[in-house]
Order: C-alpha cells, then structure tokens, then sequence
C-alpha cells in the first residue's frame, strides 16, 4: 500500500510539473504576441501562431494523464481535488494560449499597420506588459503554490480591467475618429488582453481551492 501511494504521489508532482511547463509556454507565448502587437512584427505573429498547437497538444497530454490517474488510482477528498483542478488549469493555461494567437493573429492581419492608433498604443503597451507579468507571476505561482503571488495576480488583473474600460471609453467616445476597422480591432484586441488576465485569475482561485479546499466560482467557468 505504501508503494502504490509513493507511486501516486510521483505522478502528481508529474502533473504539477506538467502544468508548469504549459505556463511556460504561455508566458512564451504572449510575450511574444505582444511584442509583434505593439511593433507591427509580422515574423513573430507567425511564430506565436504556428506554436500554439504546441501548448494544446501539451495540455492534451496532461489531461490524458490525469485521467488516466482517476481511473486507476481512484482518488478521494484532497487527492481528487488535485486532480481534478489540474485538469481546469489545463483547460484555463490552453485558452490563454489561444488569447495569444488572437492578439498576434491581429498583428498579422493589419501587417504592415499598427492594429490600433496612434492614441491607443501606449494603453495597448501597458495592458501587454501587465499580461506578460501575470502570465510570469502564474509560472510561479504554479510551482510554489505561493498564495500571496494568487493575491498579486488578482491585483494586476484589476489593472487590466481598468485599462480595458478605458479602451472601450475612447472607443465610443465623441472625440474618436478611428475608423470603423479600427474600432472592432481596438475592442477586440482589448478583449483579448483582459481574458487573458481574466483566466489567470481563475487559474489563481484553483490554486487556492488546492491549498484551502473552498471553491470560488469564477466567470471562467
């Protein structure tokens, strides 16, 4: 009995692991993204999209193995809930993933133009740097299981939200004179950069509910 619980203990810290390398990849992933938004880099929206089957194929992998890790070990109370958490994060890492894909796909679309005017980009600077800091702080909140860097995340996502509204404002303003292409990419594109820090809260709470076993609902769900 006691080498079946060794065995399933290594393949949980094989799942944490697993999870940390996707964040990697994500952090990877929207750093770039990001980077080609803001300077117009159609080579590096190339790379941000061609990889993003790299980081659904990884979580993929990580979903088989943590169903398969239900299925023989058949795991109860605390257990169960890592398993079963891990396979939300998976889920929640996957989809900024694709967050990422949709900001850079943006940057490839409007090639050799910048996606948002002129008055937007400085915003549009800060909401990527808030987001390649979250999806770093995510990393090691994933590999520390650190609840105060939980409590960072939620905190620049907040920052995120507030320059999101402010897009939107200038958007619908009576002093905007974008035109109408530039309008529907400005919010879209805004849109990508909050959902991005939105699951990562969310990803933020599963970690919580691991250590204290409370569950708190997000919109993610």
């Amino acid at each position: 009995m006691r080498i079946v619980r060794e065995v399933f203990q290594q393949e949980l810290r094989e799942v944490q692991g697993r999870l940390v390398e996707i964040a990697e990849l994500v952090h990877v992933s929207i750093t770039r993204a990001t980077s080609a938004f803001n300077d117009s880099d159609v080579a590096l929206a190339e790379v941000v999209i061609a990889e993003d089957a790299e980081i659904d194929e990884a979580a993929l992998a990580l979903d088989e193995l943590a169903i398969d890790i239900l299925a023989r070990q058949q795991p109860v109370a605390r257990d169960l809930r890592i398993v079963v958490s891990a396979l939300r994060i998976s889920a929640s890492l996957e989809r900024m993933g694709d967050m990422a894909g949709h900001i850079a796909q943006l940057s490839r679309y409007r090639f050799p133009d910048k996606v948002v005017p002129k008055g937007l980009r400085p915003t549009f600077r800060e909401l990527g740097a808030l987001d390649v800091e979250i999806a770093g702080m995510l990393v090691e909140l994933l590999r520390t299981q650190d609840m105060s860097i939980a409590e960072q995340i939620r905190n620049e996502d907040d920052k995120v939200d507030a320059l999101h509204l402010s897009v939107f404002e200038k958007v619908l303003g009576e002093t905007w004179k974008g035109a109408a292409v530039d309008t529907v990419d400005a919010t879209l594109a805004s849109r990508y950069h909050e959902r991005f820090a939105d699951h990562a809260v969310a990803i933020a709470k599963k970690v919580q509910y691991l250590s204290t076993g409370d569950w708190v609902p997000t919109d993610e769900e």
